[in-house]
């Protein structure tokens, strides 16, 4: 059975920088999509990125492009996000998710079958 446990999380100023880690046991990532969900208070859990298992290809929300990046180390059986610039509006838990059923990323929180338990972010002065 796949668990997940995010790292990483913490208070970060406006501007500063985090740098998220998913790790796996139970089985690889390797097979599978592994996407970032965030849920701030009060709002509905949003995607953030993904990346799929079979090119490495990435996605990201609008609201994240050109300030946050996914990758994957195999080796490790991790799957982090690097998050710099960060903004108030990018606080709430965030979550790592496998996609367990295909190695491509998507949108939609239902087809991730495995979740970690989250880790919280803030962001603010």
């Amino acid at each position: 059975q796949l668990q997940l446990v995010e790292s990483g999380g913490g208070l970060v100023q406006p501007g500063g920088s985090l740098r998220l880690s998913c790790a796996a046991s139970g089985l690889t990532l390797d097979y599978y999509g592994v996407g970032w969900f965030r849920q701030a208070p009060g709002k509905e859990r949003e995607g953030v990125s993904c990346i799929s298992s079979s090119d490495s290809s990435t996605n990201y929300a609008d609201s994240v492009k050109g300030r946050f990046t996914i990758s994957r180390d195999n080796l490790k059986n991790t799957v982090s996000l690097q998050m710099n610039n960060l903004k108030p509006e990018d606080t709430g838990v965030y979550y790592c998710a496998a996609r367990l059923s295909s190695p491509a990323c998507s949108d939609y929180e239902g087809d991730f079958g495995s979740w970690g338990q989250g880790t919280q972010v803030t962001v603010s002065s």
